[in-house]
């Protein structure tokens, strides 16, 4: 397996956006602070966020199942819950892995 490159940590995130758009490194910091801020809690108030050029933050509601205990095979009931998923634009997705033609 080949080795994973290192993804941005938030610090580099910042100094990018702060020399990209000329502004502090706390200017940057603080923009990208209230932007998760504000995805966190209009996904949690409506249900959806739509992150532009990236994608769509939304609510999942799964139903109870039944599974199974992989150790034993013995039948266990899942509950419900709500998830979180982030489902990737059309554009975003094709820019990074081109469609087969």
């Amino acid at each position: 397996m080949a080795a994973q490159k290192k993804l941005m940590t938030k610090g580099q995130i910042v100094t990018c956006f702060a020399e990209k758009f000329e502004i502090s490194k706390k200017a940057a910091a603080s923009i990208i602070d209230e932007y998760a801020a504000l995805a966190i809690a209009e996904t949690k108030k409506k249900g959806a966020f739509v992150l532009p050029g990236i994608g769509k933050s939304v609510l999942v509601k799964r139903k109870a199942r039944t599974g199974r205990n992989p150790a034993t095979g013995e039948a266990i009931k899942i509950p419900a819950k709500t998830v979180v998923k982030i489902r990737p634009a059309k554009a975003f997705k094709e820019t990074i892995v081109p469609p087969k033609k």
